[in-house]
């Protein structure tokens, strides 16, 4: 069953599809986010900050991808007839028609890789700025002289997790000048364990407060928890913040190869049911797309072909890292202790911890993290044997590599990355 929305950014767009429900983006009881007004740095203040005002394109893909993230939360997959994919259909307002008309096949073809979904998108031309383009205008104007510009041509998303503490050290350890965006999106572990990280680098490489941005968003009405297109709204607002910078920018998404790949142990792991927010195949649509749109901005996974271990172990500034990777968080659910009374932090037991776990011990340490289980739940116990039963089978990594995408390019680097990823598993759930 096809579910059908349409979007405006106002009550002043009275567009309207029949059996369509209307969402208007910027009204704040369906639909919550914060781009412009940041929750940390210096808030409003801090988007005048770029040498120019952002461009059309990037902040009709800023809308978009929060449309389609509304939109992912808002459909159940438990009530689809195979309990997972569903059929979507969007009506977008956007400014640069004619570009996002060219693009819309690329679009799609990117969505329907992340989500596991079925996308329909139909664009519509905008020509009215909203409330708060209105007033971010206004506001370049009004501060022009009392807000420092910030010229650079590296951003780098900071998540609050390992890779991308590693990624901002390394950047920070070669002189570069990034400015790193984080998004929070509800609970209050990923929000903790970002602030340690942020202050963290704040002191120990004497960072500009006003190099961090932080974004929120959430649905009003969200009922679906898998939120697979969570990636691109978090690279959206990044994108937004570089196309101010009025010139080339390479945006750096750390994210350690074997996640990246997200090549499942078993079947249980296979396709969508496991994220693919950084796999190549999605990356290099994405890259395509903002060239389609004029955005001169190139994504770089610095530790593409790198494991998590590998990455620990070559890390520009061991000392720091083996002194405070601890304050990281990795884990896919850090939430669902608060329901029992603990800490948010980390399970434990779910794959990108169990990978995590395998890093620190294959980079020589003894791990300082804390976790609330150790395979000694029910999930735990099944996902410890699903585990051992993955690296026990026999695989063609040749083969393997191209489960969860395709991969057209460095097969064999590919297929070193795999095997070294799963020596590094196998090592610690030996120990188990």
């Amino acid at each position: 069953m096809k579910e059908s929305f349409v979007f405006t950014l106002s009550e002043y767009d009275t567009f309207r599809v029949d059996g369509s429900k209307r969402v208007n983006i910027n009204d704040a009881s369906e639909f919550l986010y914060t781009f412009w007004n940041p929750t940390v740095g210096f808030r409003k203040k801090q988007m005048y900050a770029t040498p120019y005002r952002f461009t059309d394109e990037a902040l009709d893909l800023l809308y978009v991808s929060l449309m389609v993230f509304c939109v992912d939360r808002s459909v159940s997959r438990e009530k689809q007839d195979d309990a997972w994919t569903r059929g979507l259909e969007l009506y977008i307002p956007v400014m640069a028609y004619e570009k996002w008309e060219r693009s819309k096949p690329i679009l799609i073809q990117a969505l329907n890789f992340l989500t596991g979904d079925h996308w329909m998108i139909h664009f519509r031309e905008r020509a009215a700025i909203t409330d708060d383009e209105n007033k971010y205008r206004k506001g370049r104007w009004h501060f022009r002289r009392s807000v420092r510009r910030i010229d650079t041509d590296i951003f780098c998303m900071l998540s609050g997790g390992l890779d991308s503490f590693i990624g901002a050290i390394n950047l920070l350890k070669d002189g570069k000048k990034p400015i790193f965006v984080s998004h929070y999106g509800g609970g209050k572990g990923v929000k903790v364990y970002q602030d340690r990280v942020v202050n963290s680098l704040k002191n120990r490489y004497t960072v500009d407060p006003k190099r961090f941005f932080r974004f929120y968003a959430a649905s009003k009405n969200g009922v679906e928890d898998t939120t697979r297109s969570r990636s691109l709204m978090f690279f959206a607002h990044a994108i937004a913040l570089a196309s101010g910078m009025g010139h080339h920018v390479d945006l750096y998404i750390p994210e350690n190869g074997v996640i990246s790949l997200n090549i499942p142990l078993t079947v249980m792991r296979l396709g969508s049911l496991s994220t693919r927010t950084t796999h190549p195949y999605f990356m290099g649509l994405l890259q395509k797309l903002l060239t389609e749109l004029g955005l001169d901005i190139s994504l770089i996974n610095p530790f593409q072909m790198k494991t998590k271990g590998e990455m620990m172990k070559d890390c520009k500034d061991l000392d720091y890292l083996n002194s405070h990777y601890q304050y990281t968080l990795s884990c896919s659910h850090p939430d669902q202790g608060r329901w029992t009374g603990e800490d948010a932090g980390h399970c434990g037991e779910c794959l990108p911890c169990t990978i995590r776990r395998a890093a620190i011990k294959a980079a020589g340490l003894t791990d300082a993290s804390t976790y609330r289980h150790n395979y000694d739940t029910d999930t735990g116990a099944r996902d410890l044997k699903s585990y051992k039963l993955g690296l026990s089978t026999p695989k063609d990594s040749y083969a393997a590599i191209q489960m969860s995408g395709p991969i057209t390019e460095r097969h064999n680097e590919y297929v070193r990355l795999y095997e070294e990823g799963l020596k590094e598993l196998k090592s610690f759930i030996d120990t188990i």
